[in-house]
This record gives structure tokens, C-alpha cells and sequence, in this order.
């Protein structure tokens, strides 16, 4: 398979698993100089055929905003843990290469470096931090005179740990509770430093929690999962801040339009609601649009009393007003109530095989 390139150009070679590519000629990946002008969220389709995205890690936001940027005539490319995800968005008509970061491939890199954009979805290692910046001479000698133009760091609001329940915005201070949020923040310095050294335009999303299309509460109800016990942890917080995959498609596309510096966008939406109320939400939107089979749904215990004084909850109201005014971001879904309402609008019926 290769990846398609605009007429007249020469084509990327596709790496495939099992077969060593020595480090391809340049000759093979034409230099880019494109016009974002139509490749955002204005749904216009790019002038240019030539963007490309390299996605790092592509997971559930990884592939929302694939298929997102696919429709609108990029080619993206991504990797993944397993041959078995490999197959899987092959499928999908999307470039993947099985990739361990904590032993990279020179070969994948040698192709990332002739996309034009590179987005970051990989969490941190429990003790090693940030797997592939752990290989960041590796990264700038491989990725240095690419085409790479634009790149993105998901992170987690995460980072900001306990502000009693006070508003917190981009210029708060930053006080990680936990070793994944300084292993976080660590990774936004870490890749902001990569891109200046590479001379390229760097963003950081601080994200809220992920919900969407077959993540959400909705799915959890139906699917009569359990919460796990962080999810009922968090359950027993006052605030939680979340944010609809589409809305992040949204910023990612938005923040494509208009490159930053070093940039750094909390991308949540406008209702820090506590979890009790979201799975009580959702637990009516259930019973009211399936009637008949409301008795054979095991609705989750979710904790409504808040944790003794003392304990630390990090609680926190986050900010999105930057992210609004200078992406021009307006949310899909403002609340939680529209994104659980549109899933369950959107769902087929669950009892049917």
C-alpha cells in the first residue's frame, strides 16, 4: 500500500510490518510548503492534497480526529501497540505502523519527519515518564529538515492538582499531586523544548476527561460496566472538567488555522459537573429512550457524599475563555446534558443483535 500524494508527485513508501526500510532517500518525500487555508473546522476541504498527519498514538482521540481530517482530504498516517490495530486501521484506509516508544524505530521516524504535522497521544510510563522523549537526540536528529511544520501535545488538566474548587486558567500556577501529572508536565516542557530546537510551530492541549461515542456514560450503562475504582474516586469529586471528542477535533483543527509558539489551550467545556450528576443524567436519558428494557440496565453506584476534610480531591474549575478567543473555538457540546443527549440520539438500539 502507499500513501497517496497529490497528482504529479512521487509517493511515500509504506513501511510494512516485518520488512527493514534503510533510512529513505529524501528524493522519496518531496519537500511541503502548504497552504492551511481550508483545513480546519470550517469544513472547506484543503487546497493542498500534500498535508499530512502523523498521529502518535492513535487511540480513541487519535482516531476521531483521523477520520475527521480524512474527510476533508488529508492523508494520515499513525501508530499503534499491536498488529492486531495495525489490520484494524489499515481497514479504516489510514497508514499504521506497530511502534514501541521505548525503543523507536528509526525507520518510522525517518517517515514521520516528512509529515507536515505530528500530533502526540501517548500517556506517560508509570516511572519513565514520556517513553519516546526519552530518545529526544534519537527524535531531533531524525526529525530535523522534515516537513514537519505544526506539532501537538495531548496532555491533562491534570497538571494543575488542587485549587479548592477556585477557577484555574493557562497562567495558573502549576501544582502537580501525582507522579502522572509531573510526568505530564515534564512531557509539555519536553516536546515544547523538541519543537523550538526543530523550528516548528508547538501547541499543548490540557484536556479535560475524554468522553464520546462508545466512551461515555451512556455506554457505561449499557454495557453494565462497573467503575473501576479511580472512576469512583473521582466520582465523590465536586468538580470535574470534560470535554466531547469533537470539541477537541474541533481546537486540534482550529489550532491547525492559526499555529501558535509554545502555545497552551485548557480544552474543556463550560459545566465542571460532578460525576454523580452526569451518570444521573444519563441514567434518565436511558430509561426514557429505552422503556421497555429499563429493568435489565444496571445502573452504577456513584458515590454523592463528598470524601472526609483532608482527604485531597484536587478540585478545580477550568478555564476555556483562551481556548475561545484565540482559536475561535465554539463548543459543539457546551455541557455534559448535549453530549450525552446527542450520543443517545445517535445510538442504535442496543437490544437489537
Amino acid at each position: 500500500m502507499e500513501v497517496g500524494a497529490a497528482p504529479g508527485s512521487l509517493r511515500l513508501i509504506q513501511l510494512r510490518i516485518g520488512r527493514r526500510i534503510s533510512n529513505p532517500s529524501p528524493s522519496f518525500y518531496p519537500k511541503v510548503r502548504c497552504n492551511l487555508k481550508g483545513a480546519g473546522s470550517n469544513g472547506v476541504e484543503p487546497i493542498s492534497q500534500n498535508l499530512r498527519m502523523f498521529i502518535l498514538g492513535m487511540g480513541f482521540v487519535g482516531q476521531y480526529f483521523a477520520a475527521d481530517l480524512k474527510q476533508k482530504g488529508w492523508v494520515v498516517s499513525g501508530t499503534c501497540t499491536s498488529t492486531a490495530m495495525k489490520m484494524k486501521l489499515e481497514q479504516m484506509g489510514y497508514d499504521a505502523y506497530v511502534f514501541d516508544a521505548n525503543e523507536p524505530q528509526v525507520e518510522v521516524l525517518d517517515i514521520m519527519k516528512y509529515h507536515t504535522h505530528l500530533l502526540i497521544s501517548i500517556p506517560p510510563v508509570p516511572d519513565i515518564g514520556d517513553p519516546l522523549l526519552q530518545h529526544k537526540e534519537l527524535l531531533k536528529s531524525r526529525l530535523r529538515d522534515g516537513n514537519l511544520q505544526w506539532l501537538s501535545y495531548l496532555s491533562s488538566t491534570r497538571v494543575y492538582g488542587d485549587s479548592g474548587g477556585a477557577w484555574v486558567d493557562e497562567d495558573h500556577p502549576i501544582m502537580p499531586t501525582s507522579e502522572l501529572a509531573r510526568s505530564r508536565l515534564a512531557a509539555e516542557e519536553g516536546w515544547s523544548r523538541l519543537g523550538q530546537d526543530l523550528e516548528i510551530a508547538v501547541q499543548i492541549f490540557r484536556l479535560g476527561g475524554i468522553y464520546g461515542p462508545g466512551r461515555s456514560a451512556i455506554d457505561t450503562i449499557i454495557k453494565k460496566e462497573p467503575l473501576s475504582p479511580s472512576q469512583r474516586k473521582r466520582s465523590s469529586r465536586r468538580y470535574t472538567s470534560r470535554i466531547h471528542v469533537s470539541d477537541i477535533c474541533q481546537a486540534l483543527n482550529a489550532s491547525i488555522e492559526k499555529p501558535s509558539n509554545r502555545r497552551i489551550y485548557n480544552i474543556v467545556d463550560d459545566d465542571p459537573a460532578p460525576r454523580a450528576e452526569v451518570f444521573k443524567f444519563a441514567q434518565n436519558l436511558v430509561k426514557s429512550k429505552w422503556q421497555d428494557h429499563g429493568r435489565e440496565f444496571t445502573f452504577p453506584q456513584v458515590p454523592e457524599t463528598l470524601p472526609s476534610e483532608g482527604v485531597s480531591t484536587e478540585e478545580k474549575r477550568v478555564n476555556n475563555a483562551r481556548m475561545k478567543l484565540e482559536l475561535g473555538v465554539k463548543l459543539r457540546y457546551p455541557t455534559y446534558k448535549s453530549g450525552l443527549q446527542d450520543i443517545t440520539d445517535q445510538m442504535s438500539d442496543p437490544f437489537v443483535s
